[in-house]
Order: structure tokens, then C-alpha cells, then sequence
């Protein structure tokens, strides 16, 4: 079944109708770890409007967006104590905004792309978000 313009899986994950592994959430985001992670810190901040392209946003939404990966990438480096926490909007995946924030040390961790063989290992997730909790 396709998702309506409104039912994004994001969409689904904010009115928690799917699981996630929450690292944060406020009035206008939610921060989460992705099912297939691509480094030691990774996680998804996401608006809790639906539109595909980040500067379609509203003005404030698009300020809450980017306050969060904020103060989400300043936490990450802390916890994880990587070199860099790097940002990567794509979008292609799923057409609801979404910013990836990926801690890494090495250009070939960030460009590392996810593994979506194997099985998605849930407590190892649960236990990535309670770490990177803010």
C-alpha cells in the first residue's frame, strides 16, 4: 500500500503508529536512530510537518529543524567523541525532510552508505538512542 501525501513513514513514526528508537523530540522535531545506521552516530531529525523539500518549510519549522540538528550534532560529538558530525539532506528515500547527522572520523565513514541486508538488531538500536538521549 502507498503512502498518502500525509503518511509519510515518518509521518507514521510522529504519530506513533510505527516504533522508533527516540533520541529527542520537541513541539516541531523528532530525532531518531535509523534502522540501518552508517557510523557509530547516526541519527534522523525530522520536522513534524510533512513536505519533501527542506526549504519548502515554514520559516519556523525550517529554524526548529535546524536548531535540533544543532543541538543534536553538539550532543553526538560530545557522547561519541568522534572528530567531526557531519550533515547529509538527500531526501530521495522517503519525501518527507529529513536531515541525516553522522558522526565520523574519517571521510569513508561519511560516506559509508547503509548496509539494508541483514537484520535490523534492535536492542543494539535501543541502546545507540539511549546513549545519544538528550
Amino acid at each position: 500500500m502507498q503512502d498518502t501525501p500525509e503518511d509519510s513513514v515518518f509521518t507514521k513514526i510522529i504519530k506513533g503508529e510505527i516504533p522508533s528508537h527516540k533520541v529527542y523530540e520537541d513541539e516541531k522535531t523528532i530525532c531518531f536512530v535509523p534502522l540501518h545506521p552508517i557510523a557509530k552516530g547516526h541519527v534522523l531529525v525530522v520536522p513534524k510537518i510533512r513536505v519533501d523539500q527542506f526549504f519548502d518549510l515554514p520559516d519556523d519549522y525550517y529554524q526548529a529543524l535546524m536548531a535540533t540538528v544543532k543541538k543534536v550534532a553538539q550532543h553526538m560529538k560530545q557522547i561519541i567523541g568522534t572528530s567531526r558530525v557531519g550533515l547529509k539532506v538527500v531526501g530521495l528515500d522517503v519525501p518527507h525532510v529529513h536531515i541525516h547527522v553522522v558522526a565520523f572520523d574519517t571521510i569513508e565513514e561519511y560516506n559509508e552508505t547503509p548496509d539494508e541486508s541483514g537484520e535490523v538488531d534492535h536492542s543494539a538500536l535501543a541502546a545507540l538512542a539511549k546513549k545519544l538521549a538528550l
